[in-house]
């Protein structure tokens, strides 16, 4: 159907009555028929249909004309919508939805083309009958989702009195706020890290709402005018997810933690334990993180192509620990989602125990090396550790095969792209080693690392006096060198960042037009003083009683809300409660930016200038919102530290700490801002008050500050020898490793000696980007066709980035697990993947979870060590250390070391 056909139907739809959500369509009472009839038009049915309604609506086939009576209320609320569409208002939905999804690859491509096709074969006439599959697709898009992952996990209906902020969420939120905070800052610095996830958490804060419940009595209590209850009755779905949504804060990282550790345990320097230093950075880089997410939330919040994959896991938890269920049967199965959770659970539980400590070879399964351990070119191609892990068994390890994508979770298409990326970056790194490419022959393949030019680790302090860089010992040292595997992710990075910007801006500007046209009207009437505020007329909830102090979040008649301005049904629901002021989140920024500003005022040993903090958050207004719709839409985050080093690199060179500082505050706002937003996205999704979110979050913030602080700093003084690549914890620090690398690349030597002498053609790739992205944004424009949805270019280039240290054996493994289940289970068996598929990820993370906490304590944190070939075996030659582990060896070239000649270094 040609766009010119599009428009034409646009216009003749255009003259009937707007198909508009109304307080009843959003109700429990909203149904126009009553039972009987319902129940009567059902029987008319042919069986066919019937078992495509039960399908497309996510319910098992044990319906039919004769129990009737078993129709859930979901069901008799679509068969209602379904009675009352007209053909002409059928026709006004889909049309209006090929609109707003054009180039969505999440829309589900059968409906995109029975939509396409049905539109088509009508020779753009409305006198015919549409038959019940287009008056069901369009009822399901209109009254709930278009995406079937998300119709999965949300409900029709809202309740307004819901408990949510009792004294109950509250306290179990904060207890395991610093319980997750704290578990993550102190296995964050070990390799593999180990966390406790949201689903872990969900678990446990469950099991602890339940013990309230039936324990605490029930004492009520006045408070500043207020009533409060100690126990407001039975635990609530919605006291949950505000309690999850609180934690969540946990899920990121406080990113000044490696500037902390990189400077104290690298940089060999004392002045950054200074407990002022230390928190009014981590404050003032959290606080902007969560400034961000609020003045973006119109952009990837509230639009519905903002579909956030990686959010439905933790929702359908939470449905599957507190929401009641139907018992029927879903492709031969009858178990509940609970016990299926719990079944989950419970076998992963006990299965990770043999990967990751009796049988440690399932989770490097690097067989192809075992036949000849010696062997470097096999080592170097196939190999887990040493190589790039082409293996087609590659793994037996869950958590290694969910450790690049979450292939439960994100779209097929998206692990594809990732994958056919990943093959892309393979065949390049081998061309670029066996071609010793800038001396990256004499270096190991793979490595995150940074190597002097004999082939050893670089020592940063070498190269410094007063913590800039001297170039007389600069030139009596080395330069760094990257190996080949890093100039290959380096370089994908800079391509990334321009084509991402210029194609993710051009294949979205209609929703960032949007939501830029709303903050200028919302900026226009808030100076204006003379003109009153606008308000828009909203839906109110019939049941709810003006005088039930549960409802105080929520709005009486008037809102000044964006919510008003979109259509779809989970906007109109959360419109019912009271929107957050976005000056609230200007005067957090603000407040953030006084911090920082003191941050490095009071501390010169910082010596960062006052301009590179607004610099830095300029580029994060600029690059964020292009960067959060991408991964709001393909669930693939991409941090802004590359772009915040390379820029503060040239604007500030031989100043790494400077660097450091400043790339804590770029990646720092993107990270945290895009955690935030996905909670958001969340509650959006679960009807969580919008301002109790933004009071849970905001407090978060602050608690997990204070809980890093003091286990960061324990840490660094009780922890032997932390950092030390042979701790027997293993806590080795290899994040700060790539920290403490990349201030040393791009800070202290800077990119005008990398771009100039040492690696000249990765500015290129800015160029290169740019001019790809051109590219691909005339083929959307004058031949869209021959672009697929399901080729989303900027994944593609992400998937060149998993490099150095992971590689082929992360994502093969991947591969086979979104086939299965992303693809031929959701294609195949729908209503399995709406109920079960989400419920099985989150019980599998859980289950490596606890299972991981448990094992590093009981027999990891004082070694208990059983020693035997499957676990012996992946230490054996090459792929151990052993034997040769470089292409070329250092020690037969004619000075003794490669590159530029001592003294002439660039």
């Amino acid at each position: 159907m040609t766009s010119e056909d599009k428009n034409n139907v646009v216009s003749r739809v255009e003259s009937h009555d707007e198909v508009s959500l109304t307080d009843e369509d959003l109700n429990k009472s909203g149904l126009k028929f009553n039972e009987t009839q319902i129940k009567e038009y059902f029987s008319k049915l042919s069986d066919e249909s019937i078992q495509l309604f039960l399908t497309k609506t996510g319910h098992g086939t044990d319906i039919n004309h004769d129990n009737k009576d078993a129709l859930t209320f979901d069901l008799k609320f679509f068969l209602d919508k379904i009675i009352l569409l007209s053909n002409e208002q059928t026709l006004e939905i889909l049309t209006h939805a090929i609109h707003e999804h054009e180039g969505d690859a999440n829309f589900p491509i059968k409906d995109w083309n029975f939509i396409n096709d049905l539109i088509d074969q009508n020779k753009l006439e409305l006198n015919y009958e549409i038959n019940f599959e287009a008056k069901l697709t369009a009822v399901l898009i209109k009254y709930h989702s278009p995406y079937p992952e998300v119709r999965s996990v949300t409900e029709i209906v809202d309740d307004l009195n819901e408990p949510v902020e009792t004294i109950r969420s509250y306290t179990l939120a904060i207890i395991w706020l610093i319980i997750a905070c704290g578990i993550k800052e102190f296995f964050s610095h070990r390799f593999p890290s180990i966390a406790l996830s949201s689903g872990v958490v969900s678990i446990l804060m469950y099991s602890n709402g339940k013990l309230w419940e039936y324990v605490v009595p029930n004492y009520k209590f006045k408070l500043f005018g207020k009533k409060f209850e100690l126990n407001p009755g039975p635990y609530t779905f919605k006291e949950q997810m505000f309690a999850s949504l609180m934690t969540s804060v946990a899920n990121s990282n406080v990113y000044v933690s490696y500037n902390i550790v990189t400077q104290v345990k690298f940089y060999e320097q004392n002045w950054p334990l200074n407990f002022g230093f230390q928190f009014l950075l981590s404050i003032s880089t959290q606080l902007m993180g969560f400034s961000f997410a609020g003045i973006l939330r119109k952009f990837v919040v509230y639009p519905v192509r903002s579909m956030w994959p990686t959010v439905l896991p933790t929702i359908a938890l939470n449905r599957a620990l507190l929401k009641p269920e139907r018992k029927e049967i879903i492709n031969g199965w009858k178990v509940s989602k609970f016990k299926f959770f719990w079944t989950a659970f419970g076998s992963m539980f006990l299965y990770f125990w043999i990967p990751n400590y009796l049988f440690q070879a399932l989770s490097s399964f690097s067989w192809i090396t075992w036949i000849k351990p010696n062997d470097f070119k096999l080592s170097m191609v196939t190999g887990f550790s040493s190589g790039l892990g082409f293996n087609p068994i590659s793994t037996f390890d869950w958590n290694v095969a969910t450790a690049v994508i979450s292939p439960l979770v994100l779209p097929f298409y998206v692990s594809m792209n990732v994958f056919l990326g990943m093959i892309v970056s393979f065949i390049t790194i081998l061309g670029i080693y066996f071609t010793n490419y800038k001396w990256s022959g004499y270096l190991p393949i793979n490595s995150n690392a940074i190597f002097t030019n004999t082939g050893k680790t670089f020592a940063v302090q070498n190269v410094l006096t007063d913590g800039l860089l001297d170039d007389e010992k600069y030139q009596n040292y080395s330069p760094p060198f990257y190996s080949a595997a890093n100039i290959m992710v380096y370089s994908s990075f800079f391509m990334f960042y321009p084509f991402a910007f210029l194609y993710n801006s051009f294949k979205e500007w209609n929703t960032i037009k949007f939501a830029i046209l709303f903050i200028y009207d919302n900026a226009k009437e808030s100076i204006s003083s003379i003109k009153p505020r606008r308000f828009v007329k909203i839906r109110t909830n019939s049941d709810v009683d003006p005088s039930n102090e549960k409802s105080t979040e929520v709005n009486k008649g008037l809102a000044n809300s964006t919510l008003s301005r979109f259509e779809d049904p989970h906007s109109k629901m959360m419109a019912q409660y009271k929107e957050v002021p976005d000056s609230y989140y200007w005067l957090i920024l603000i407040i953030s930016l006084v911090l920082c500003i003191l941050c490095v005022k009071v501390y010169p040993e910082t010596k960062t200038p006052v301009w590179g903090i607004f610099f830095t958050v300029a580029i994060n207004f600029v690059f964020l919102i292009p960067f959060c719709i991408l991964l709001s839409v393909t669930g693939i985050q991409m941090g802004l530290n590359v772009l915040v080093e390379l820029i503060v690199g040239y604007a500030l060179p031989g100043n790494g700490t400077a660097l450091m500082i400043l790339k804590a505050l770029g990646y720092n706002i993107d990270g945290q801002a895009e955690n935030f937003i996905s909670c958001q996205k969340t509650a959006h999704y679960t009807r969580i008050p919008i301002r109790a979110v933004f009071r849970g979050q905001l407090i978060g913030s602050v608690i997990q500050v204070f809980v890093f602080l003091g286990v960061v700093n324990w840490s660094m003084s009780n922890i032997d020898g932390m950092c030390d690549l042979k701790q027997p914890q293993k806590f080795i620090c290899a994040n700060e490793r790539t920290f403490y690398a990349s201030s040393v690349f791009w800070g202290v030597i800077g990119p005008k000696k990398i771009f100039d002498g040492l690696y000249p053609t990765m500015k290129y790739a800015f160029l290169i980007g740019f001019l790809v992205a051109l590219v691909f944004i005339a083929i959307r424009k004058f031949a869209p066709n021959l672009l697929p949805n399901n080729f989303e270019p900027s994944v593609f280039i992400t998937g060149l980035l998993h490099y150095a240290p992971r590689n082929m054996s992360y994502i093969i493994p991947t591969m086979y697990l979104a086939f299965g289940f992303t693809f031929y289970i959701k294609r195949r068996y729908i209503a399995w993947f709406e109920k079960y598929n989400y419920v099985l990820s989150a019980a599998l993370d859980a289950g490596v979870a606890f299972s991981a906490v448990i094992i590093f304590f009981a027999v990891q944190y004082h070694p208990k060590v059983i020693s035997w070939w499957g676990n012996n075996v992946v230490n054996l030659g090459i792929e151990g250390g052993d034997g040769q582990t470089t292409l070329y060896n250092i020690t037969e070239t004619e000075r003794g070391y490669f590159g530029p000649e001592r003294g002439h270094f660039p």
